[in-house]
């Protein structure tokens, strides 16, 4: 079953390689692997994309919350939750089959970024579904070359990761080190 691993860590040098030196150690396949900064500094969302029973997944997110510059680990498997993907998609498309590409890609929201004699750039942002049913719409023109970031994901709603991660303790029961962070009600609504 594919689960999407949200995980708060520590800004700091070597984090990234302690987490996928976890999964590599285990012998877990990571099918989607992003980092990136957050609104506070000291932190980075990290967030894994793996195909596994619930079983491996609960160990995977016990393992997780042991590594020292992880603040908070999150299973969104029973979350409601915003994910999206981003693609760039370079596609083969003669001049007299343009239109019809073009029309693909208004149908799913995409937007066309550059257009050579007899290729087209698309970029496009949504769940892997979308972006998986789009490619295949769009092979039969023939795909040149693709960049994907990975998955991303958000729960909805009121409550944060980082909310939860200030001041509370790890599975562990050791107490997570408070940020230097702004007041959450001093936060723009999210």
């Amino acid at each position: 079953m594919r689960h999407v691993i949200s995980a708060l860590v520590m800004n700091e040098p070597g984090v990234l390689a302690n987490v996928a030196g976890m999964f590599a150690a285990r012998g877990f396949n990571i099918d989607s692997l992003v980092v990136g900064r957050t609104e506070n500094p000291e932190l980075s969302r990290m967030t894994v994309v793996v195909d596994a029973d619930d079983n491996t997944i609960e160990q995977v997110r016990k393992q997780l919350a042991k590594l020292v510059p992880v603040v908070k680990v999150r299973d969104f498997q029973n979350t409601a939750y915003i994910e999206r993907d981003l693609a760039l998609i370079s596609i083969n498309v003669a001049p007299e089959k343009r239109a019809e590409v073009v029309e693909i890609v208004r149908l799913f929201r995409a937007r066309v970024v550059d257009i050579a004699r007899t290729a087209v750039i698309v970029e496009m942002s949504g769940t892997e579904a979308k972006i998986e049913a789009f490619i295949e719409l769009v092979e039969p023109y023939g795909i040149k070359e693709m960049a994907r970031t990975g998955v991303i994901g958000m729960a909805r709603g009121q409550q944060t990761a980082r909310d939860e991660a200030i001041g509370t303790e790890k599975p562990s029961g050791k107490r997570v080190r408070t940020l230097n962070a702004p007041a959450t009600a001093a936060l723009p609504p999210s």
